[in-house]
C-alpha cells in the first residue's frame, strides 16, 4: 500500500505542470487534449516498473492523483493570474520569472 501511495504522489506531481498547461489553452483544442493525455504513458510505465499491478485499488489511487494533479496545476495557473503575473503555458518558466520579479 505504501508503494501505491508513493506512486500516487509521483503521478500527482507529474500532472501539476500539465494541469497548468491545460488551464492556459482553449478547451477541447489539440493542446488541451495533449495536456491531459501526454502524462498517461508515463503513468502506465510507472505502474509497470513499480510492480504495483493493475488491481482496482491502484486505479482508484492513481486516477484520483491524476485528476488532483491536473486540478492543482489549474489552481496554480489561477493564482498567477490573480497576482497579475505574466503567464505562459510553461509552469517552470513562469516560476522562474516570478522569482526574478519578487
Amino acid at each position: 500500500m505504501v508503494r501505491i501511495l508513493l506512486i500516487g504522489a509521483v503521478v500527482l506531481l507529474l500532472n501539476i505542470p500539465f494541469g497548468y498547461w491545460r488551464a492556459n489553452v482553449h478547451r477541447f483544442s489539440w493542446q488541451w487534449a495533449l495536456s491531459i493525455h501526454v502524462p498517461v504513458p508515463f503513468v502506465v510505465l510507472l505502474r509497470i516498473f513499480s510492480h504495483i499491478g493493475f488491481g482496482w485499488i491502484t486505479y482508484v489511487v492513481l486516477v484520483a492523483a491524476f485528476f488532483l494533479g491536473q486540478k492543482l496545476g489549474g489552481s496554480v495557473h489561477d493564482q498567477f493570474i490573480a497576482r497579475n503575473h505574466k503567464i505562459s503555458s510553461c509552469l517552470v518558466m513562469d516560476l522562474i520569472k516570478s522569482k526574478n520579479i519578487s
